[in-house]
């Protein structure tokens, strides 16, 4: 079994459930503040044989004061272990709200060097829809043979190589909050966090490409997409060589962005893990509203 790309449907995974390569993984998250516990809905309700991958509390940087930073490769390796995952296992993660933070745990496999993962389009809703059974979540016992990480670092750009990049226009910087925070009419929701945007960044909210849980058509992502690029047409750059360079609040719903840009045949992406939670607490970086 290969999987087809890195976005799969409910009709598809239903076909595939069976197979013992496969591993499914809920990465259901939800905004500081929720009264929703992810885990606990997991135990709950959840697809067939699906582990729990916490990106939040444990597959995360602990020595980092931002929230979820992509943890170290040999720290990856030995929780992803745990879970049972091997690197010939083909990974479809979901969430419960149907495109929301699954992307995150897509984005981490592949700055990791799994290719063999997808997000389920639609999530659980989508598969519930399609009749898929649904079951109690239950821990795996751990993989008999160790995973290998293979950092990427390509995927990943930390705060200072954002700064630097700013008025390079070889770099697109799309920010996917809602157009209110990014604009600065909004005030953000983590405190000592400044209001507004990274210079020549251009806002893309992540709500505008998730139509119905599902991610919208590849057709309407690159006109999306070639938007962004409208003011660079004396800029002679192929679409393989502009890079991309996504940020959000706290690195969650970059991810969304950088999957839909893959849909769209785009290959130069990256995303800022600390995003705006780093960016705007800290003063020696530029803002604008």
């Amino acid at each position: 079994m290969e999987i087809p790309s890195s976005l799969v449907t409910a009709a598809w995974l239903k076909q595939h459930i069976d197979q013992p390569d496969l591993v499914v993984l809920d990465a259901s998250w939800f905004m500081p503040g929720s009264e929703r516990n992810a885990k606990e809905e997991w135990q709950q309700q959840a697809i067939p044989r699906a582990r729990f991958f916490d990106f939040d509390t444990e597959i995360k940087d602990h020595a980092s004061l931002l929230p979820h930073m992509l943890p170290s490769a040999e720290l990856f390796a030995e929780q992803v272990t745990q879970l049972g995952i091997t690197n010939q296992s083909k990974i479809v993660v979901y969430d419960s709200q149907g495109i929301f933070s699954a992307p995150r745990v897509w984005w981490m496999f592949r700055a990791m060097g799994h290719q063999h993962v997808a997000v389920l389009d639609g999530g659980l809703p989508a598969w519930v829809q399609a009749g898929g059974q649904l079951s109690q979540g239950e821990m795996p016992i751990s993989a008999t043979v160790d995973y290998r990480a293979n950092f990427q670092p390509h995927w990943l750009v930390d705060a200072d190589t954002v700064n630097r990049q700013l008025n390079n226009y070889a770099v697109t910087i799309v920010d996917a909050r809602p157009k209110a925070r990014f604009n600065g009419e909004q005030p953000e929701p983590r405190e000592g966090v400044r209001s507004g945007h990274m210079p020549n960044a251009q806002n893309l909210p992540f709500a505008k490409l998730v139509v119905d849980g599902h991610l919208a058509k590849s057709e309407k992502l690159a006109q999306y997409f070639e938007a962004l690029s409208l003011d660079k047409t004396d800029i002679d750059v192929q679409l393989q060589e502009q890079q991309y360079i996504f940020t959000c609040g706290s690195g969650i719903t970059a991810c969304i962005l950088a999957l839909a840009a893959e849909q769209t045949g785009r290959t130069n992406l990256a995303v800022y893990d600390g995003s705006w939670t780093e960016w705007g607490a800290e003063t020696r970086y530029p803002v604008e509203c």
